[in-house]
């Protein structure tokens, strides 16, 4: 099945551009699991939203006095991000995981939540934890999050790749690509790449890590 979808970077940006409007209306809330990482550390300066989407996320950061940079794919998500946060301190910008327009040890804070999971290829999610990683200051922290194939909807034990279907209120379905972690694919990505575990766990049918710069 998954054989049949689109990977490619325009074929994603115009499926989140097409759900834009219906993503902001069904995915208006925090997750709690952010809200605890980004009051952890309230006093930072810059931090990044990678996958930011309509700014749920983002706005947790302006209210801590942090100026954020939301990146997406989709400029219509961006836009509802915008509108959202409504904020000098937020910084839209339209880009990919996997190239992250940001300048080397910018980032205090970063949230990389429900995206990677989108990436079609183990390379890329790596290229994208190494780029999480080369943004990050040093003693810099980020959270990232995967959907986990424990999740009450599948009855998988090991990772897999497979297609989930959006469905708009007219009915019409959207198809997106998903990799559905278990832990220790979770983590082997996550330790082949430039960062260091320092918390792994699950909460609400999602892998979640925090995750530092890993010493040379």
């Amino acid at each position: 099945m998954t054989g049949n979808l689109p990977r490619d970077i325009d074929s994603t940006r115009a499926t989140f551009n097409q759900i834009a409007e219906d993503f902001d209306r069904t995915r208006s809330y925090a997750w709690s699991a952010v809200s605890m990482f980004i009051e952890e550390e309230p006093t930072v300066e810059v931090a990044i939203d990678i996958g930011c989407g309509n700014g749920r996320h983002s706005e947790l950061f302006i209210e801590q006095d942090t100026s954020v940079i939301g990146l997406d794919l989709s400029r219509k998500l961006l836009e509802h991000a915008v509108a959202r946060v409504a904020s000098s301190r937020f910084l839209p910008v339209e880009g990919t995981a996997t190239n992250l327009p940001v300048s080397d040890s910018m980032i205090d804070r970063g949230i990389y939540i429900a995206t990677i999971h989108h990436l079609p290829t183990r390379s890329d999610r790596i290229v994208s934890l190494d780029e999480l990683a080369r943004v990050l200051k040093p003693n810099g922290v980020a959270l990232i999050s995967g959907w986990s194939v424990h999740d009450d909807r599948f009855d998988e034990q090991a990772a897999f790749d497979t297609v989930i279907d959006w469905t708009l209120p007219s009915g019409e379905t959207i198809p997106r690509f998903y990799h559905l972690y278990d832990e220790q694919d979770f983590a082997g990505e996550l330790e082949e790449s430039n960062l260091s575990i320092e918390r792994q766990w699950r909460e609400s049918g999602n892998c979640y890590a925090s995750v530092t710069v890993a010493p040379e």
